[in-house]
């Protein structure tokens, strides 16, 4: 991609370029910011007049690039960490100076930034990018500071510091020294009293004098004085002013002209971008309802789990009419969804969680793009959901082309990780979702593919390789949130593609095993999280396979934290009967994970052996509506078990789905019909009131699924449970 470069002068923003340019990027041109002369303090005013002014120009002259630059008109308005647009805030200057760029520049298609671990400063960058159609490239993001400052010093970025404000730093003393020459004082510093290493709390900025980057010279300064701004015994503050300064060009420069003035040419490679833009952000889209029309015939099926905390699914079941295609389809669902909010009284801002079926990948595209009709951020104002999006044969079960899957809450207070910003983190979410969303004390997590994050191409090597890649980005979205996958993990849930042969499964298996399970931690829990794969026809990207876990995360915040419910909402056994004819299958077939009896995670798996075992006659495995019925009120009873053995009601389900195989050649509308019929058994077997006939699963159509790669169950049942404050009386089905 053709990249501008937002520069300030110092190492961060030159030593972001640098990786740009490692992963294929072509920088073509820099924009800096400036303040007005009114608009700075005392502190920072001949570093913004002098940086800002006249050596970021010179950055210009030795790079050979054109630079654009604004002087900041508006002050701090929006003061939230996430920005939202407001006139007369200073972010509508880097807006006006990135359209001003893209306008000259149209074939500019990224922006660099050197963001390391500011949030505030990433999301205002991310936010321009977004309304410009642009990609942010944010490669120092979430870097470890340490290996960061040595690779930059071993790269050849010579910068010099030009203020201190730290513990540690004196102006008489560090002032205008090299970063080599800092480099064992600022790590004895970190040791001794935690300052940052590259200063991103302030602790110190700097001016780059020289790197690769300058190809046709170097800045030699000349003259400076030291202002000392703070003469506090604990953390004195300090500025070097640069007086004097000139060019020095390279040998072997191809620029050979002028005298090596500073400003010599500045007119050929400067512009100065003072109208203010005038731009203001399209409309939201309209919900296309005209589409929606064309279903008011159609059967549109509503799922719901729990209370507080539930799942809210959606497909169209009806087989005399044939489908009008994806986009259609996906508005129909999507507009019952989000009818069924507002019954509610609730919006899209409560969705945590979706889960976006469709029926061919290849219209992935034209699946965004209705999508993002519905949930916009505008809508989710507390941060967009999480997101998973595979491929399965709906059509083949008689579902349509869409289905869609969201977690619900009823209160307004989650915590949403959505980096826009291509890094070397963890891989970005350029869109209309988020990499993990935390709510109370469970983090849910968007799948990952085995992505290489600064390239965002699918790893080489085949099926393991990305699987290992996958953990990896796992990993550093869990690192975010101050957890673990291997002391955090609930529940795993892979996607695999039908792709994988026999060997590639027994392979995706063992490298989960050694590089996963392997090193758990299970001291506090007792037990290992649940894994379920789930196969698919095709997944994003042409992916092998892509992960998707549920992290428990504890927190001390009372508005957010789930509580354990009073001794006694528990639910009641199931029935003699019941337990009499399918209890001693109970072990062999379940998964079953609880954190301090709050949150439950099980799998229950029905392979053909279970089948034989639980039909009235030994070895008929084919599939009528009497063995239906069969194997649909074993589910459901080990479900009542696991709820039952665990204290849990059946209010507590955030999420309950049942995986069939479409190989078995069943009918969607009669394999629903076998599970209510199980349910309503269960409710009247054990005197629960039903509300209404809307059932309080998913069942959800597969290639194949399992407890273990290898394994092909009939069916498979998938559980999330948990306890809150807000969870009312259990005896209820509903």
């Amino acid at each position: 991609m053709e990249v501008v470069a937002l520069v300030s002068g110092g190492k961060d923003s030159c030593f972001a370029m640098m990786r740009c340019l490692d992963y294929g990027h072509k920088v073509v041109a820099l924009a800096n910011l400036i303040p007005l002369d009114d608009a700075v303090d005392e502190l920072d005013s001949y570093m913004y007049q002098t940086v800002g002014h006249q050596i970021v120009v010179c950055y210009a002259k030795c790079m050979g690039l054109p630079l654009f630059r604004r002087r900041i008109r508006g002050s701090t308005r929006d003061q939230g960490l996430k920005y939202n647009v407001t006139a007369g805030d200073e972010v509508e200057d880097m807006f006006a100076l990135l359209s001003e760029v893209k306008r000259q520049i149209p074939s500019i298609s990224a922006v660099s930034s050197g963001a390391i671990a500011s949030d505030y400063q990433r999301l205002r960058v991310e936010s321009v990018c977004s309304r410009l159609g642009l990609v942010s490239l944010a490669y120092l993001w979430q870097q470890d500071q340490t290996l960061l400052l040595e690779e930059m010093i071993r790269r050849g970025i010579v910068a010099i510091t030009v203020k201190v404000a730290a513990l540690g730093l004196k102006p008489s003393s560090h002032l205008g020294k090299e970063l080599a020459e800092l480099k064992c004082h600022l790590l004895r510093m970190n040791e001794s009293y935690g300052i940052n290493v590259c200063g991103e709390g302030g602790e110190y900025e700097t001016l780059t004098l020289d790197c690769p980057l300058f190809r046709n010279a170097r800045i030699i300064l000349d003259d400076y004085e030291v202002i000392l701004h703070s003469a506090d015994s604990i953390a004195s503050v300090g500025i070097l002013h640069p007086r004097a300064f000139h060019l020095e060009h390279k040998p072997d420069s191809s620029d050979r002209s002028g005298d090596g003035s500073v400003t010599q040419e500045i007119s050929s490679c400067l512009y100065e971008v003072d109208e203010d833009n005038t731009h203001t952000v399209a409309e939201e889209k309209q919900t296309l309802s005209p589409a929606v029309d064309a279903y008011t015939n159609i059967d549109l099926c509503i799922s719901k789990t729990g209370k507080n905390l539930r799942s809210i699914g959606c497909w169209i079941q009806d087989r005399s009419i044939a489908s009008e295609g994806l986009k259609t389809d996906l508005i129909a669902v999507l507009s019952r969804i989000d009818k069924q909010l507002k019954e509610e009284g609730l919006d899209w801002v409560n969705v945590l969680y979706v889960h976006l079926y469709i029926s061919n990948m290849k219209e992935f595209g034209l699946a965004n793009e209705v999508y993002v009709s519905f949930i916009t951020e505008k809508k989710c104002y507390l941060g967009v959901p999480s997101r998973s999006t595979i491929e399965l044969p709906l059509v083949q079960f008689g579902l349509g082309k869409a289905y869609v899957e969201v977690l619900v809450s009823n209160e307004l207070k989650k915590r949403v990780l959505h980096v826009q910003s291509i890094s070397c983190w963890a891989p970005s979410c350029i869109g209309p979702y988020s990499q993990a969303t935390l709510y109370g004390e469970i983090l849910y997590m968007a799948g990952q593919l085995g992505l290489d994050p600064p390239t965002m191409k699918l790893c080489p090597g085949g099926p393991t390789a990305e699987l290992e890649f996958a953990l990896q980005n796992c990993e550093a979205v869990a690192n975010a949130f101050s957890c673990s996958i291997y002391s955090s993990a609930i529940h795993f849930l892979l996607y695999c593609s039908t792709q994988l042969t026999s060997a590639d499964k027994e392979e995706v298996e063992k490298t989960l095993q050694s590089s996963y399970i392997t090193r758990l931690n299970c001291s506090k829990t007792g037990s290992y999280p649940t894994v379920l794969y789930v196969f698919a026809p095709d997944l994003p990207k042409g992916a092998h396979v892509e992960i998707k876990p549920i992290l428990y995360v504890p927190t001390n915040d009372d508005g957010v934290a789930t509580r354990e419910v009073e001794t006694g909402t528990t639910q009641p056994a199931p029935s003699q009967a019941w337990t009499a004819q399918y209890s001693g299958l109970h072990d062999s077939c379940c998964q079953i994970h609880t954190i301090d009896g709050r949150i439950c995670s099980a799998v229950v798996s029905v392979t053909n052996d279970i089948a034989s075992k639980i039909f009235s006659t030994a070895g008929q495995l084919c599939h009528t509506d009497e063995n239906l019925k069969v194997m649909a009120r074993f589910c459901v009873f080990q479900i009542a078990k696991i709820l039952a053995d665990n204290i849990f009601s059946w209010d507590c389900i955030m999420m309950l789905r049942f995986y069939y195989s479409v190989g078995h050649s069943v009918a969607a509308d009669a394999l629903s019909l076998a599970f209510l019929e199980a349910f309503a058994e269960l409710a009247e077997d054990n005197n629960f009131s039903r509300i209404d006939e809307t059932p309080v699963y998913n069942i959800v159509p597969v290639s194949g699924s399992g407890g273990s790669a290898c394994m092909n169950d009939i069916i498979t049942c998938e559980l999330l449970a948990s306890k809150t404050s807000l969870d009312m009386h259990p005896n209820s089905l509903l």
